[in-house]
């Protein structure tokens, strides 16, 4: 795999972020095979992609200032590196994917812990032995919390709700001490009114396992995700505007297909209606102190508590600094979109757009947004390099392409990522 240090490469050609939303003028005069449409993980990959192994001449748009979307990072005015859409912390069990990335870049290892202040103190969440015997001053080996757990739960017939995951698993107190508050605050919604996969993310364990994520790649981009992405993208194939809207451009420069990774009511001009997000608000701030609390994020479920989580940076980043930046967040009804709201009335309206989506010629939708779905990182990408792979297969492409880079995980050895 290729090794980026720190001086590799200066990063792609960006067109001049400062033209109203209309497409540079010499844009006009080029064509194009691809244009993408959002320049975050699944725009970026798929540019990267049809530019270095097909050949492809590809025009890269976002509306906002920056290439990365909600994984951009950059340094703040203390010279602190930040996430400015809150904390992205890269998992995976798929080893064709970290090796995909670890082209572009070296990796930080990183396991990533979370604590929840509850009851007045900072305990592990997920919920694992420790998290028992702190909030209940017990001292119960891993038999002993299972049992508990097992005795505070209350069966629940018919799972339907991610109240009933959670109740069926840890008991009501359990519920509203961690999840009930956390989640009506994040969804604006009780959890009993959740699909069950909302709750059904976040394990419970009997052991001190205090990671919380179980993957096995878990790490950080080791000069973070903007060095990242500047690294993928920068190709002679690959134009990139950013502050452009699709509309102007679609209409202004020729090209031959199109991948869209933005709303896919949007696209349609919210024919059948908007659907659902939920959305967040960052307060960013430096402390003048080296630490501010002893792992990157701690959640605060209670209600009376405006934040969700605080992110400390350092932790992530690995940065050796005299100050430290923190991010408070705040879900919000309004702003962007970041998560859609996992109901049944959701789904089915969705359905109604990913119709219309399969049945338009030259159109690919692809991504969280474009697909109603919450993903991880590491999922936007499995599903950016599979499509490629069928585009790539399509048009006699490289047959490590046409299998979907199944062959990568045998013909590299993902093992050595961390060392």
């Amino acid at each position: 795999m290729r090794s980026v240090n720190d001086e590799t490469g200066s990063g792609p050609a960006v067109a001049s972020p400062n033209h109203g939303g209309r497409a540079p003028a010499y844009l006009g005069r080029a064509r194009f095979d691809w244009l993408i449409v959002g320049a975050g993980f699944a725009g970026a990959v798929l540019a990267e992609r049809l530019a270095r192994d097909l050949g492809k001449r590809v025009l890269l748009i976002d509306r906002r200032p920056h290439i990365g979307g909600n994984a951009y990072d950059h340094l703040n005015d203390d010279g602190l590196l930040i996430h400015r859409y809150g904390p992205h912390i890269f998992h995976t069990n798929s080893a064709p994917v970290a090796d995909y990335l670890s082209r572009f870049t070296d990796w930080r290892p990183y396991e990533h812990r979370v604590l929840a202040q509850v009851d007045g103190l900072l305990v592990p969440i997920p919920i694992n032995r420790n998290t028992v015997n702190r909030l209940y001053g017990l001292n119960l080996d891993e038999a002993g919390v299972e049992a508990f757990l097992k005795s505070k739960a209350e069966p629940v017939e018919t799972v339907r709700s991610s109240e009933d995951v959670v109740v069926g698993a840890v008991g009501r107190e359990l519920y509203e001490k961690f999840f009930r508050g956390y989640t009506r605050k994040q969804w604006g919604l009780d959890p009993s009114e959740l699909d069950k996969s909302v709750t059904a993310r976040v394990p419970t364990r009997t052991n001190d396992d205090d990671r919380y994520f179980a993957d096995r790649f878990q790490m950080m981009p080791l000069h973070g995700y903007t060095r990242m992405f500047e690294n993928m993208l920068d190709h002679p194939n690959i134009t990139i505007a950013l502050n452009t809207d699709y509309r102007t451009v679609a209409r202004e420069v020729r090209h031959d297909r199109l991948i869209f990774t933005g709303p896919v009511d949007e696209y349609f001009d919210f024919r059948f209606g908007k659907l659902p997000y939920r959305s967040l608000r960052f307060r960013h701030e430096t402390v003048k102190q080296e630490w501010f609390q002893p792992v990157g994020v701690v959640n605060y479920p209670a209600e009376d508590v405006a934040h969700t989580r605080i992110t400390e940076y350092k932790h992530l980043t690995g940065q050796s600094h005299a100050r430290t930046a923190l991010t408070y967040e705040y879900p919000s009804a309004e702003g962007d979109p970041y998560y859609p709201v996992p109901k049944p009335e959701n789904a089915a309206l969705y359905r109604q757009y990913q119709a219309l989506a399969d049945s338009t010629p030259n159109v690919h939708f692809v991504g969280r947004l474009a697909t109603y779905r919450y993903y991880n990182m590491d999922q936007v990408v499995g599903q950016a390099l599979s499509l490629y792979s069928r585009l790539a297969e399509a048009e006699g492409g490289t047959r490590a392409a046409a299998e979907g880079f199944a062959a990568m995980a045998g013909q590299r050895t993902a093992e050595r990522l961390l060392r």
